[in-house]
């Protein structure tokens, strides 16, 4: 039995990254030694196991086969006489192909070192083309590593794009596909994922309204702005559709299955945008002040109107930063009624809510004023 490091670890050890999650490939057991030694499994299509004392996993070294259309469909190889070149050879890139031995020793058969030193990202064989869903992980990876000076090779985005002219895309499921995008959209330079899928031609395929050029120029400028904010993945996909109508937008955010807050947040952006649009550069009224805060579920969801509106300061003009300064006032001002209050002078059922709306505009209307 013969134990590697493997993966992401080797490369972030090498380019001086910090490692957070350390992968092992065990060659030379069989799943009964595994267990023998104390090694839960924990894989269902393969055999990985939890170390007894680290709970960090061990797979035991693989080769796969492909069987089916999309990235569903491998018939994976799994026995003792496999050897580490044969499961690193199923991998994505080679900067993703090293592995280390206990000693220490770097065991690179398809010169990965060779392209971190070159800031290259390459794939390791044609077996690439099997799994669509490397397309969106090599972008990824290159949004990661941009800021490193780090490319994808001119033969693996040729082969990319083979892929996605032959329809392999069309076979992702929209669970998989919010999975890269979500974690795109947290790496370095988030807007070098998308670019590449445009490049690639999959951008007018995976998220087609972000195809059209100004669509997307915009939608980056906006996304790298809540990069550094350091926002939410809401806040990130809401600027990332900033610049498309609420309703297209809306559509792809559910067409994409992602989570309800980045539904919620992409609905907020697109509608405040349209409304401060028509304001203009004029002040708001009290009465337009008050009724935004209740689009924006304000009274129930305080924090997330904080969120909506540093997301705005990504996606507007800067003629609108007044609009956004004078809702944050607004917001301020009304919270100060308490209905509790109204209720002890004897206000209740819809007498109530007229009491409560007319006070929030009277605070409102004084505060904007002064």
């Amino acid at each position: 039995m013969q134990i590697y490091l493997v993966g992401g670890a080797v490369r972030d050890k090498m380019l001086g990254l910090d490692v957070k999650d350390h992968d092992w490939v065990v060659v030379g057991a069989t799943p009964e030694e595994m267990l023998d030694r104390g090694f839960k499994q924990v894989g269902a299509d393969f055999p990985v196991f939890l170390h007894p004392g680290t709970k960090e996993e061990y797979a035991l070294a693989r080769t796969e086969r492909k069987q089916g259309q999309g990235y569903h469909g491998f018939t994976v190889y799994s026995a003792p006489d496999v050897t580490l070149e044969d499961d690193l050879k199923r991998r994505d890139l080679t900067i993703n192909a090293m592995a280390e031995t206990e000693e220490g020793q770097l065991v690179d058969p398809f010169n990965g070192h060779k392209d971190l030193q070159k800031r290259t990202l390459r794939h390791v064989s044609e077996a690439f083309y099997e799994d669509p869903l490397r397309i969106l992980r090599t972008a990824r990876f290159a949004a990661r590593l941009a800021p490193m000076g780090f490319h994808v090779s001119e033969e693996t985005m040729a082969l990319m794009r083979s892929m996605v002219n032959d329809g392999e895309l069309e076979h992702l499921v929209p669970e998989r596909v919010w999975q890269e995008v979500q974690r795109a959209l947290h790496e370095q330079a988030p807007g070098v994922f998308f670019e590449i899928l445009q490049e690639l031609g999959a951008l007018a395929i995976l998220i087609p309204e972000l195809s059209e050029r100004e669509a997307l120029h915009a939608g980056l400028q906006a996304l790298q702005c809540v990069h550094q904010q350091n926002g939410s993945t809401a806040q990130r996909l809401a600027a990332l559709f900033s610049a498309l109508p609420e309703p297209a937008a809306a559509n792809r955010a559910a067409e994409m299955k992602t989570p309800n807050e980045c539904r919620g947040m992409t609905h907020l952006v697109c509608l405040f945008m349209a409304e401060l649009a028509e304001t203009g550069d004029s002040d708001l009224t009290p009465e337009n002040a008050l009724e935004l805060l209740g689009k924006a579920d304000f009274w129930r969801r305080a924090d997330r109107f904080e969120a909506l509106l540093q997301t705005l300061t990504c996606t507007t003009s800067e003629a609108q930063n007044p609009a956004i300064a004078q809702l944050r006032i607004a917001a301020n001002a009304a919270t100060s009624v308490s209905p509790k209050a109204l209720l002890e002078q004897g206000y209740k059922g819809k007498a109530l809510g007229e009491a409560i709306h007319r006070e929030r505009l009277s605070r409102i209307r004084g505060t904007l004023n002064e």
